[in-house]
């Protein structure tokens, strides 16, 4: 195991130590641990498990359920894309095809100089703004590559 498993291993322990009492512990868990590394390392799985006294398969079904946990690291900025009907209806398929074709990378994949991580998602809740996206946490409304690009610096 190298120096960084086990460092990541013990914070990992710590996260779950401090937040074990909680009700229902094992998703603000996942959350922190996310949000310490920027993804769900891979021992991580393990030590929730022992930690919770829960199966890996009980865990690791949680944390792969749920979009926004990641297994590898995310880019510098998170591109997100509805997909959903109402934003499809509005040009939603067409303005991700651009855009995975001009970052060259295919849905929930980043590109090789870790810039950008492309994601669907089906809901933004701006329907009546379609087509929607979501750049590092903020809503684009009536969303076009060009914008989107820009945001990003790509």
């Amino acid at each position: 195991m190298s120096e960084t498993t086990k460092d990541q291993n013990v914070r990992v322990a710590a996260i779950c130590d401090q937040m074990a009492e909680l009700e229902g512990p094992l998703l603000p868990i996942l959350h922190e641990v996310q949000e310490e590394f920027g993804y769900i390392p891979d021992g991580a799985i393990q030590t929730i498990a022992k930690k919770l006294n829960l199966s890996r398969a009980e865990v690791h079904g949680v944390a792969s359920f749920y979009h926004d946990f990641r297994e590898e690291k995310a880019g510098k900025h998170i591109i997100k894309i509805c997909r959903a009907e109402a934003c499809q209806a509005m040009g939603a398929d067409a303005l991700g095809d651009k855009i995975r074709r001009h970052l060259k990378v295919g849905w929930s994949q980043t590109t090789t100089d870790h810039k950008v991580t492309l994601e669907p998602v089906y809901c933004l809740g701006l329907c009546a703004c379609a087509p929607a996206a979501m750049i590092d946490g903020k809503l684009v409304g009536r969303a076009s590559a060009d914008r989107i690009l820009e945001k990003v610096g790509s």
